[in-house]
């Protein structure tokens, strides 16, 4: 049960998305005795989980990727499956009793003295004693600003709408970007029926197998990530020559830039579930990144020009906190991202946490986890301090 505290704020804390990273942050609140409310847009916690692809999994291991308070059912087995996720939020919510609001959606967050004023959907005004922003990594679904891409008639969509291969059973589909989600999506399309698949790549991915000999590539994750980047860069190489195929006869040269350095730049290694396979056995087909549209056809960076019956967008997400967060001085950074994220408030906008907007190759549910409670911790001490102020 959760500890009250002798004084706590006039106001709660509002979280702001009911997703793992939000959820985490307010069960670990309450067990400190600070109310949380959480603020879910959608109407049911776990909305991104809901709609991603039928056959995802963690890419992290069911004991590495459990929420403060309660661990993921071992009858879920080792990689937890998209709909055993969704099943294990709605548990976390249940065995916290954590206080959720559905179909609310916060527009503008204002400073007000100590407090913030958050406006929201039915003409809200809220007031909260501290803000947790958890709104998510992947937002809002990016495409580039390729040319011609609003002239081509042709069927196209973002990987966010893909759920299975049923709809493009013996269809030739183009696969855009080679990251975690394009490189999933077009193996399921060869497993499952599509007629052709290519998948366009820009830069090579890092490929790394999602288990070595038993050792998950997780774990490896959480041992080097604090190591020089050139250390971490060198011994990804040695693995990946002694366990992974060379695919440069295929169209992926192994990639010139090392594992830890393109991680720092923001590219996660893509972890095989399936790829390997596909392209060495030619069910995906790689070809060069897409550069515009025209005629009908998708234009390649090599010269080609290719007619597939469909293209599905795997090119990434956006933030979207400008319009929430863009006029408070200090928040964001030049790229639309938070200027500090986990226990660190802006110094401009003290009492105000962001969660979950990194992508480490440690595990991004793990370190959900440990951000949530470094961040209970400090708003549980801010109050503390409040109500000394108080008395």
């Amino acid at each position: 049960m959760a500890t009250t505290p002798q004084q706590s704020p006039a106001h709660p804390v509002y979280v702001i998305g009911g997703g793992p990273g939000g959820l985490a942050v307010a069960a670990s609140l309450r067990e400190r005795g600070v109310r949380a409310v959480v603020l879910e847009k959608s109407d049911a916690v776990g909305a991104s989980w809901r709609t991603h692809y039928d056959r995802l999994r963690l890419h992290t291991t069911r004991r590495l990727s459990g929420l403060p308070g309660l661990r993921i059912p071992r009858s879920f087995g080792r990689w937890v499956a998209r709909a055993d996720v969704v099943r294990y939020l709605e548990k976390y919510v249940e065995k916290h009793e954590l206080e959720i609001v559905t179909g609310v959606e916060v527009f503008r967050i204002d400073r007000a003295g100590d407090e913030w004023i958050l406006h929201a959907t039915g003409g809200r005004r809220l007031t909260g004693s501290a803000v947790v922003v958890a709104t998510g990594y992947n937002h809002t679904p990016r495409l580039p600003e390729w040319p011609g891409l609003d002239a081509y008639e042709g069927e196209l969509s973002h990987a966010r709408e893909y759920r299975n291969p049923k709809p493009y059973a013996g269809k030739d589909v183009l696969v855009v970007g080679a990251g975690n989600t394009g490189a999933e999506i077009a193996a399921d399309l060869a497993e499952g029926g599509a007629g052709r698949v290519r998948l366009a790549v820009r830069t090579v991915p890092h490929i790394v197998r999602r288990t070595t000999l038993g050792w998950p590539a997780q774990r490896s994750g959480i041992l080097v990530r604090r190591l020089p980047a050139a250390v971490v860069d060198r011994m990804g190489e040695v693995i990946a020559r002694c366990f992974l195929p060379d695919l440069s006869a295929h169209g992926l040269p192994r990639p010139e830039k090392g594992l830890a350095t393109r991680q720092r730049e923001g590219a996660v290694p893509v972890q095989d579930v399936g790829l390997i396979e596909a392209v060495r056995a030619g069910k995906v087909e790689v070809v060069a990144a897409v550069e515009g549209f025209e005629h009908g056809e998708v234009l390649l960076a090599d010269g080609a020009r290719i007619a597939p019956d469909a293209v599905i967008a795997a090119t990434g997400y956006r933030r979207a906190l400008e319009p929430l967060l863009g006029h408070l001085d200090g928040v964001l950074d030049g790229s639309g991202r938070p200027a500090v994220h986990g226990a660190r408030c802006p110094r401009e906008a003290p009492g105000l946490y962001f969660q979950g907007f990194t992508n480490p190759i440690s595990g991004m549910l793990r370190e959900l986890a440990i951000d949530a409670e470094k961040i209970a911790r400090g708003i549980a001490r801010g109050a503390a301090r409040k109500a000394a102020r108080g008395r």
